[in-house]
């Protein structure tokens, strides 16, 4: 049988990236923590990591451990926590792992809520970008990973781990304000003329947009590349350019200058998920009910979540159905339009006890700042 320490050893030096850096994590020197590496290949046979100038790389065969290896260290975790509960030790501690713009609009608030409610637990953050993270999550070194999807983009492979959906975020068009399209319905060809702030090529938000102008037929000059949304909107605030950004982005947005717009005939939203695994520590579960709420007050109420693994967006407020007002001077989106309707659509979304994650019904009209 294989030695599950050295087994951690693998999988620190995976999710490391190198030798040096998996030593220091686990308080070895290098030369030890290669010496239990090669005890492991012996072990198994055969060579399991590429040692190279620049970092360790994983072989087929060790990825193939990897994999194997993150879920007995989880469940070993597991195993310890379910222990100590029985012995009246309660988890004291809850480690997350997020994305950067997840970190802005869920988690302040989500975190302020749940120390308030679990005084007792210990929270750390960890800033992970999609699609890493999955395997911090087997392996029980995170708890619990924010991650998304975005349109055109398949989601990684679970193995294993329960992956629950808890917003769709909708992407608006964002011009700056004063523009010719301000005060109207846009459609993507509209915008063909225009020059786009968006992500480098093989960027998650650029795959989408390069997906949705292919669909549409027209073709988009992206100028200005950048995967960072607050550099984004301060772009399009100077007037350089135009962008899809989602709409939690634009309402925790406080500069203004520019007016955010839903694109007619598209349904382009991202997905947030919660990972963690199929027995999660006691304090996941509440922390992924705070998520929910948060999440809809993020986009005036109009969230729509699911179950594991939910399919695709089915859209949120109504796509291009918005009049020529919208918010001004930094408004709420959801105003009522011209007509006196209230735009949006409520959320059917049940968080994990049951509950409704969705409030009143939030608008997709023209936002503006």
């Amino acid at each position: 049988m294989l030695d599950a320490n050295r087994v951690r050893v693998l999988v620190e030096i995976a999710h490391a990236g190198s030798i040096a850096a998996a030593a220091e994590r686990l308080s070895f020197t290098p030369p030890a923590l290669s010496q239990q590496l090669t005890k492991l290949e012996r072990e198994v046979g055969c060579t399991l990591v590429e040692r190279g100038r620049t970092g360790a790389t994983l072989t087929e065969a060790g990825r193939v451990l990897l994999e194997h290896g993150e879920r007995v260290l989880g469940e070993l975790r597991d195993a310890e926590a379910a222990v100590r509960a029985v012995a009246g030790e309660p988890p004291d501690r809850l480690s997350l792992g997020a994305f950067a713009s997840a970190g802005k609009v869920l988690l302040p608030a989500t975190l302020a809520a749940f120390g308030r409610q679990h005084p007792q637990v210990r929270l750390s953050l960890s800033d992970i970008e999609p699609p890493g993270g999955y395997g911090l999550v087997a392996s029980g070194d995170l708890d619990l990973l924010l991650t998304h999807r975005y349109p055109g983009v398949p989601l990684p492979r679970a193995g294993g781990l329960h992956r629950e959906r808890v917003l769709v975020d909708p992407l608006l068009a964002v011009v700056p304000e004063g523009h010719a399209l301000a005060e109207r319905d846009v459609a993507l060809a509209d915008l063909a003329g225009e020059e786009w702030i968006c992500g480098a090529p093989g960027i998650y938000n650029r795959i989408s947009l390069d997906a949705a102008a292919a669909a549409a037929g027209v073709r988009l000059t992206v100028a200005y590349e950048t995967r960072d949304y607050e550099v984004a909107l301060a772009l399009v605030e100077a007037g350089v350019g135009v962008a899809l950004v989602p709409l939690s982005i634009l309402r925790s947005d406080r500069r203004g200058g520019w007016v955010g717009r839903p694109l007619r005939g598209t349904r382009l939203a991202r997905e947030i998920y919660a990972v963690y695994r199929r027995r999660p520590p006691e304090p996941v579960p509440a922390m992924v009910e705070l998520l929910r709420g948060v999440a809809s007050r993020a986009l005036g109420g109009a969230v729509e979540a699911g179950g594991p693994d939910a399919g695709g967006a089915r859209g949120v407020g109504t796509a291009g159905g918005s009049g020529p007002d919208g918010v001004r001077g930094g408004g709420e989106a959801g105003e009522r339009g011209s007509d006196g309707s209230r735009r949006g659509r409520e959320a059917e979304g049940r968080g994990p006890g049951g509950s409704h994650s969705g409030g009143e019904p939030g608008g997709l009209g023209a936002f503006q700042r």
